[in-house]
């Protein structure tokens, strides 16, 4: 009984490496890579104003989901579309508050004690990259170049400013609500460094005093990806 099982086994041996195969193509023909994004940079301007100036270290903290197509049979190059979620936090010298009329005041606090002084904004994200990487199907350790382009809509905002015993905060700040910048990722498996360049001003029609606030934001850290 148990030789015929044996040779049962044995003759059936052929059809299970036959199907071990087809599974291996299928699914090199159809692995997708990276669809979920983390990431933590630091946050900075360009275009300031010569007064403005950064007082102590702003962070960011973005995370979502990409849509992977991959657009050749090797499917190491691909397009990525994704929607997620950032907050984004600016320590810096430029007050803002509420003028008569119900306006927004900025002034620049050159050569004044304060405790705290900041301005912090939501918003959800809309990535679209270009990817290129050394990935297989068998394998999640590869390097990765993807560059692209990312919309983001500002859904909440809030600023705090601290001296001495008052305390003052401004909700729904004045600006800009659709932002859009382009953005590069490269690195090797999970571990990718990240940069943002802003391609319109964070405030929306902004001045301080007869000076236009039309500082774009610029990030640098790091972006994790995983499947």
């Amino acid at each position: 009984m148990n030789r015929k099982r044996i040779l049962f086994f044995v003759s059936m041996l052929p059809v299970f490496v036959s199907s071990q195969n087809i599974l291996d193509d299928a699914l090199d023909s159809l692995y997708r890579e990276d669809q979920i994004y983390f990431g933590v940079t630091y946050n900075s301007f360009t275009n300031s104003p010569e007064a403005f100036s950064q007082t102590n270290f702003s962070p960011a903290l973005k995370m979502g989901i990409i849509r992977d197509f991959p657009i050749n049979s090797r499917r190491n190059i691909a397009l990525g579309i994704g929607l997620g979620y950032a907050f984004n936090s600016y320590i810096q010298n430029l007050k803002i508050s509420t003028a008569a009329g119900g306006e927004f005041n900025y002034e620049f606090l050159v050569n004044q004690n304060y405790q705290k002084n900041r301005f912090s904004h939501q918003a959800v994200e809309i990535p679209f990259e270009f990817r290129w990487r050394t990935s297989t199907a068998e394998s999640d350790k590869f390097w990765r170049i993807y560059a692209g382009f990312k919309a983001s809509y500002t859904f909440a905002s809030k600023s705090i400013f601290k001296s001495g015993n008052q305390t003052a905060t401004e909700n729904n700040l004045a600006l800009t609500p659709w932002q859009y910048g382009l953005t590069l990722s490269a690195g090797y498996n999970n571990w990718n460094a990240y940069f943002y360049y802003g391609l319109n001003p964070v405030f929306e029609n902004a001045y301080a005093g007869q000076t236009t606030l039309e500082m774009r934001v610029l990030k640098v850290g790091l972006m994790f990806y995983f499947l």
